[in-house]
């Protein structure tokens, strides 16, 4: 027999507080840019894009001895995944753009914790990966109890910003990390970042 839930006719409803939304005091951009000087990363802060289903903004450095050689050649950047996915097929070997930018690490700008290392442990197979967090979120029972260990234990960066956009270094990465062989996404990542990078005014 099926229970039904009886209501009575008096029962008056109260809507839930609502709690402000947590706010970055800076566009995501900006933040990225001091978090990587904090965390002591050399090379270029890309804009904040969509990578893998994640925003996040990446870190590179330009290879110059193999962004002369594409020059030379008419190398462009080449974002097409699927055409970039069969550059690491054996029978490709010396027949494809040697990478022009290395990947130093992925920056999540991000109002929780959750969503944060949501968007850099993935990246973590490519290089180094840091969050950037409100000052408010890191104060919290919750950070300590479970964004920590987590991000401890992948090796991730986390990066406070106070109300005034100031930034401060919370946890160190881990830097002894071996990191997975190229592969058709890596190269992909990397081509998508060497188009960026020439789109910006960091490379003439």
């Amino acid at each position: 027999m099926s229970g039904r839930t009886a209501v009575p006719e008096n029962l008056k409803a109260l809507p839930a507080p609502l709690v402000p939304p947590v706010e970055l005091p800076a566009p995501a951009d900006e933040l990225a840019v001091a978090a990587a000087k904090e965390v002591g990363w050399s090379g270029v802060v890309l804009p904040e894009m969509r990578l893998l289903g994640r925003r996040v903004c990446l870190v590179v450095e330009l290879m110059t001895e193999a962004h002369a050689e594409r020059i030379c050649l008419g190398q462009l950047p080449v974002t097409d995944r699927a055409s970039v996915a069969t550059w690491v097929w054996p029978e490709f070997a010396g027949m494809v753009p040697e990478p022009a930018v290395r990947v130093v690490g992925a920056i999540a700008v991000a109002r929780h914790w959750r969503t944060g290392l949501a968007n850099v442990v993935p990246f973590l197979r490519y290089g180094d990966a840091a969050v950037v967090l409100p000052t408010s979120v890191v104060l919290t029972n919750d950070y300590v109890v479970n964004c920590l260990p987590r991000a401890r234990a992948y090796g991730v960066a986390v990066v406070r910003t106070e109300p005034d956009a100031a930034v401060d270094l919370d946890l160190p990465g881990r830097a002894e990390r071996a990191h997975a062989g190229i592969d058709g996404i890596h190269r992909w990542i990397s081509e998508l970042a060497y188009d960026k990078l020439l789109a910006s005014a960091a490379v003439s």
